[in-house]
């Protein structure tokens, strides 16, 4: 159940959009409180922050790089189309060629 719902999420761009968001907007708050918490002098907050930095950093990589595999999908689908060649077949089999009328 966890991997289908897991599954679920990363497929919705609209949801991973606002995730991402509200995280940007936490982690921006926290920047003056862990300043005035006196937290950026702790080397355990800054091995966490940098260890959370390598991992967000990682997951926009992966899902842009998820991004540019299914574009490379259409367009090769796209390219393997013979739309010009399809028209043609399409009027053969519809229409009849014959030679114009003399007068």
């Amino acid at each position: 159940m966890v991997k289908s719902l897991w599954a679920m999420v990363q497929g919705d761009p609209v949801f991973m959009r606002r995730v991402n968001g509200w995280l940007a907007v936490f982690w921006l708050i926290m920047i003056p409180i862990s300043m005035a918490a006196g937290w950026l002098d702790s080397v355990v907050y800054v091995s966490a922050l940098s260890l959370w930095a390598l991992v967000s950093g990682h997951w926009s990589a992966w899902q842009a790089a998820r991004v540019e595999v299914a574009q490379q999908v259409e367009a090769n689908a796209k390219a393997a189309q013979d739309v010009p060649g399809e028209v043609v077949a399409e009027l053969l089999e519809h229409t009849t060629i014959e030679p114009a009328a003399r007068s």
